[in-house]
C-alpha cells in the first residue's frame, strides 16, 4: 500500500513480530496498515486503530473487512489521541505518523503524546513521523508556542532535536534508532522518532 517508507524499515528490520498488538493512533484512511491487516491472520496481529475523522474510520473500518474480516469494526474508533478509549498498557507497537504537527499549543502536544504513550506496554514501541524545524530553521516563522509558519504555507507545531531527546528522558524511553529527518526542498521536513518503553 501506501505504507510510510521508515514504518516499512521497521517491519523490515524484524521490530513488528508476530503476534503483536498493533495500534494506529490517528490511522487516516489506514495507509499504513495495507500489509499489516493482509497478514493479520497468518501472523496473529490484533490491529487498532483510531482517528478523530468518522470518515476515516469508516474507511479503515471498509478495508478491515475486505483485508482482514476476522478484525472486529470496533477495533477502530472515531476518537482524539488524547482521549483514546483502549486500555491503558494494552497494545505492543503503536503508529503516530503525520498526526502530532496537528497540535494547536504545548499542552495540547503533550496531551496527544501522552494519550498515546498511556496504552504501550514495558517494552512497547512508538513509532512516530512528524514535521520538525531540523533543517529549515531559517525558512521558517514562529508564530507562538512552536507553531510556525512553512514555506509550503501550511501551519504546524515543529519540534527540534533537543525537544524530542527532552521528551525522551521524560518519558523514561530508549531512543532505538538516531533521529532522522528527510527535508522536502523548499516545503518542510519530517523527523522519524522511535522509542521503546522502559520496564517500570
Amino acid at each position: 500500500g501506501q505504507i510510510d517508507i521508515y514504518l516499512f524499515d521497521q517491519l523490515l528490520r524484524g521490530r513488528i513480530l508476530p503476534g503483536m498488538r498493533i495500534l494506529d493512533a490517528g490511522c487516516g484512511n489506514g495507509r499504513n496498515l495495507v500489509y499489516l491487516l493482509r497478514t493479520a491472520a497468518a501472523l496473529g496481529y490484533q490491529i487498532f486503530g483510531a482517528d478523530a475523522s468518522a470518515w476515516a474510520v469508516q474507511s479503515v473500518r471498509q478495508l478491515a473487512a475486505e483485508l482482514a474480516p476476522e478484525i472486529p469494526p470496533e477495533n477502530f474508533r472515531i476518537e482524539s489521541l488524547q482521549a483514546m478509549s483502549f486500555a491503558d498498557v494494552s497494545v505492543d507497537f503503536v503508529i503516530c505518523s503525520a498526526v502530532l504537527h496537528f497540535a494547536e499549543s504545548d499542552e495540547n502536544f503533550l496531551e496527544m503524546l501522552h494519550g498515546c504513550w498511556r496504552l504501550l506496554v514495558p517494552g512497547g514501541m512508538f513509532f512516530c513521523r512528524l514535521a520538525s524545524s531540523i533543517g529549515t530553521e531559517h525558512q521558517i516563522q514562529p508564530l507562538g508556542e512552536r507553531r510556525f509558519l512553512l514555506p509550503d504555507g501550511s501551519e504546524r507545531y515543529l519540534v527540534d532535536e533537543a525537544y524530542l531527546l527532552e521528551l525522551t528522558r521524560k518519558l523514561d524511553a530508549q531512543l532505538l534508532d538516531p533521529l532522522k529527518t528527510t527535508v522536502v526542498q523548499n516545503q518542510r521536513s519530517m523527523t522519524t522518532w522511535v522509542l521503546r518503553k522502559n520496564a517500570a
